[in-house]
């Protein structure tokens, strides 16, 4: 969800060379009294859904008259530490502390609260710190600016005499203070000033320094409300079921048997889902098992795993659309001293979201209201528009916490299914999937098929580099704006790397599953797909050259100094170069995406069975400043149990047109005694800070399987891992 080839994102002010700050800032009163601090985007930082004239607010700081100030948000939080990261940015600036600011999530509204980095409403590739670093910093510097002249003009006093310190203006000659919420009447009448300074980074007080999560209290005392909390007066609950054949529909249900159960109220159809409607979970789900449901299967039914993958195979041997061509690759493979052709495949993947996802509607004659939580608020708006035939302004979307997103919840589908459920009766109806429900229907990281070929030099460094992407596309249904001329942008992201090849070749083949299988963004994007196989390709090309890995790569990274630096520090802290226990070995792996650098290595064994058990995981990061060097920790350790999951175990496989996979039985994740020792290294870095919550997520899979081959000699170029191809004969 950034640019192909992870090119770092340019600040607002960058993008936009000579559009002054007065021109997306504004200040004036807050409705009721205080400070409105208001700030839009320059046109060239917005999508085409926000280019019309005239002033569109992208977020808001009101500091009232009692002192409180409030910061509405655009990213949503789901985990990675939203509610601490964007306060941290207003507050450094405004000279208050964390706890000072309180969070309000902005509305659903693509104008006025677009991605800074992506040009509508979105929470997303990892572009919440990088987007809002500028802007929400310049915001709360407006605000301090105004309230120091402010108590300056009132006290007869230069306002470079007045500093600002937690929430009240100093006058430090003659003692007196103000606090915050005496200024904003006056500060609200001011003039923007000229200029807005800005801290050096040598200044800040909070970023950079650890800080404790502001939403974990209320998630760990159990006051946290996420989507699926929600109970609006009169409630009635759901539990549904959608086609087993994915792309199925609904012949026939006889609704008597689920009437029966005490507390049932209801039986609901789609085309293509039944849903029981009780006063509480438990009747919901047990009038639902007692159903005998028809379904239609219709084309899908046939469908599997072997005859998806024998039309991906033929297709990816046809011919591409060229995303990319450098140099001569045909005369310089015809030159080369060896050539290595590969093919690498990575499967079908689910979301797993520890909640599973879940909307509760009230459909009125005129109105609409939607609770949940989700990605993107206002696509979710215009599809209950879309359904109810009920204007946008007439839909309010009810935002909440996420109990895991991962791209799942950039997918309105479920929204769709709850609304049409909704439309058919005059209460509010939470609608919840089960896990089984949420695993067969989820939207999926694509299949992927494919080629990839080295050609290297007398000396053994590679001097043309091919890779044919083969898989369905994302961007050609979520945002066909961004999919021009047939190529899929994040399918071919990442297709070779950071390293500097004189001669590459890049090619796109579109296959789409059937319909009903919809390929969708799942955390790190494309960069997992590709990653695993440009990282593995590499580590043979070493292996090939009897080349120490780490060694291999410096010469193909002379135009990332910041990656050399990071593999530098890796290759310390991981003890690469010390002994290992026998049956042990190491790999490497390294990723420059989402403007961050990053590298891992991972230490495994494998027992003759063929299991594979990793032991440690060692990390390095330049994510440029980190706002909470906390929160860096814990992205990283969470990317890593996440991709370590779904390389040791994650795939959805189809029989007969039906997901195999149901609940965490048949669709692993790691469990607490499997989770190895992950350490985490930061380089220390002045750089504008990058995303993070992905970056592991993309080196984990290629760092094990290259670590695998260093213990027993044995390479792997399909996830996941399969103990049967490690088995000691």
């Amino acid at each position: 969800m950034n640019t192909p080839h992870c090119a770092p994102p340019k600040s607002s002010l960058e993008e936009s060379e000579g559009i002054s700050r007065r021109s997306f800032i504004k200040a004036g009163a807050a409705i009721g009294g205080g400070l409105l601090i208001s700030f839009a985007l320059p046109i060239s930082m917005r999508g085409a859904q926000a280019q019309e004239s005239g002033f569109n607010p992208n977020a808001y700081i009101r500091i009232d008259r009692d002192g409180r100030i409030f910061l509405t948000i655009q990213p949503v939080e789901m985990g990675q530490g939203t509610y601490t990261s964007m306060p941290a940015l207003i507050a450094e600036e405004l000279e208050v502390g964390l706890d000072q600011v309180v969070i309000e999530h902005a509305p659903a509204d693509d104008k006025r609260y677009a991605n800074p980095m992506l040009g509508f409403q979105v929470t997303g590739g990892s572009t919440s710190v990088p987007g809002n670093w500028k802007p929400l910093r310049e915001a709360g510097a407006v605000a301090r600016v105004l309230l120091i002249s402010a108590a300056a003009q009132q006290w007869k006093v230069p306002a470079n005499s007045c500093t600002a310190d937690k929430g009240v203006v100093l006058h430090a000659e003659s003692g007196r203070r103000l606090g915050y919420g005496e200024l904003v009447d006056a500060a609200a009448k001011l003039p923007l000033p000229e200029n807005i300074p800005l801290k050096d980074p040598s200044q800040f007080k909070l970023i950079g320094t650890s800080a404790k999560r502001t939403d974990s209290p209320s998630k760990v005392n159990g006051t946290a409300v996420f989507g699926i909390d929600v109970r609006p007066e009169g409630l009635k609950v759901a539990a549904v079921m959608l086609s087993p054949v994915v792309g199925g529909t609904l012949e026939s249900v006889d609704p008597a048997p689920a009437m029966a159960v005490k507390g049932v109220r209801q039986v609901l159809r789609t085309d293509n889902s039944v849903a029981v409607v009780a006063d509480h979970m438990g009747a919901a789900r047990k009038g639902l098992a007692a159903l005998q449901i028809k379904w239609n299967g219709g084309a899908n039914a046939t469908v599997s795993s072997e005859s998806m993958l024998k039309n991906i195979r033929e297709a990816s041997l046809g011919p591409g659309l060229e995303v990319r061509n450098d140099g001569d690759v045909t005369a310089a493979m015809a030159q080369a001293r060896k050539k290595v052709e590969v093919v690498y495949q990575v499967p079908f993947l689910a979301h797993a979201c520890l909640e599973p996802v879940n909307c509760t509607v009230h459909v009125r004659k005129d109105s609409c209201d939607l609770w949940l939580g989700i990605q993107v608020p206002a696509r979710a708006k215009a599809v209950a528009a879309k359904i109810t035939g009920l204007p946008e302004d007439s839909i309010q979307v009810h935002n909440h916490l996420i109990g895991g997103g991962f791209g799942r919840r950039l997918e309105v589908d479920f929204v769709e299914d709850a609304v049409k459920l909704a439309r058919q009766v005059d209460y509010p109806l939470k609608v919840i999937w089960s896990r089984e429900e949420d695993t067969r229907h989820s939207t999926l990281r694509p299949f992927h098929y494919n080629h990839l070929s080295a050609a290297l030099d007398d000396s053994g460094k590679p001097v043309a580099w091919t890779h044919k992407v083969t898989g369905g596309s994302i961007l050609a249904r979520w945002a066909p704006a961004v999919f021009k001329n047939g190529i899929d942008g994040d399918a071919t992201r990442d297709a070779f790397g950071p390293y500097a090849f004189p001669n590459v070749n890049v090619q796109y083949v579109r296959h789409e599953p059937p319909t009903g299988i919809t390929p969708a963004f799942w955390r790190g994007v494309g960069h997992t797909q590709n990653a695993f196989m440009v990282e593995g390709l590499l580590d043979e090309l070493a292996q090939l050259n009897n080349s120490n890995p780490f060694e291999y790569r410096y010469p193909l990274l002379e135009k990332h100094p910041r990656a050399i630096k990071v593999l530098q520090m890796l290759r310390e802290k991981s003890g690469w170069d010390t002994p290992l226990a026998p049956g042990h070995g190491r790999g490497l792996a390294l990723t420059s995406c989402f403007s961050t650098y990053a590298a891992q290595v991972a230490e495994v064994s494998v027992s003759d069975s063929g299991d594979v058990k990793v032991h440690k995981v060692t990390t390095v990061v330049d994510c440029g400043i980190a706002i909470n060097p906390d929160s860096v920790v814990a992205q990283v350790q969470g990317g890593t149990v996440f991709g370590l999951s779904a390389a040791l175990f994650g795939n959805i496989t189809f029989k007969d047109g039906k997901v195999e996979q149901g609940n965490f039985d048949t669709y692993r994740v790691l469990r607490i005694n499997e989770v190895p020792q992950i350490d985490t290294w930061r380089v220390d870095s002045k750089e504008a800070p990058g995303g993070l919550g992905e970056v592991s997520t993309v080196t984990i899979a290629p760092a094990v399987v290259n670590a695998i081959f260093a213990a027993t000699g044995k390479r792997l170029r399909t996830l996941p891992i399969d103990p049967q191809a490690l088995r000691k004969v």
